[in-house]
């Protein structure tokens, strides 16, 4: 009876293998057509959030597309770097214009307080 059984089991495994492996028609999987960036950013105004929250990138087997994110990240860089030429060009306009400004307290300088003259001095 074990022989019997031994024997039942290594069919059934054989016949399992076969049948994953090697049995039946060869049938190749068709290739995925790639996907694309369907949502891309805009390309005639300035980057915001909500665009950056909208965003999908599409997926490939191992992750996602590197041709799309590499896009992304380029046009994310060249916005941020132009935000900061902006805002560095506008601080220094301000301080021009803080050092230019006539006969207006400077706002960051402390001036010292004026001592309160002596009794003597005011003629008491």
């Amino acid at each position: 009876m074990f022989w019997f059984l031994a024997l039942a089991m290594v069919v059934v495994v054989a016949a399992v293998t076969l049948a994953v492996v090697g049995g039946g028609e060869n049938e190749v999987l068709p290739e995925a057509a790639p996907q694309h960036l369907v949502d891309p950013l805009p390309l005639s105004r300035p980057v915001s959030r909500a665009d950056i929250e909208a965003l999908r990138l599409p997926m490939a087997p191992r992750g996602y597309r590197m041709l799309d994110v590499d896009d992304v990240l380029d046009r994310l860089a060249a916005e941020l770097a132009e935000r900061d030429a902006r805002i560095a060009e506008l601080e220094a306009a301000l301080a021009g214009a803080q050092a230019t400004a006539v006969g207006g307290p400077d706002l960051f300088e402390k001036r010292p307080q004026h001592e309160r003259p002596d009794d003597e001095e005011q003629g008491r």
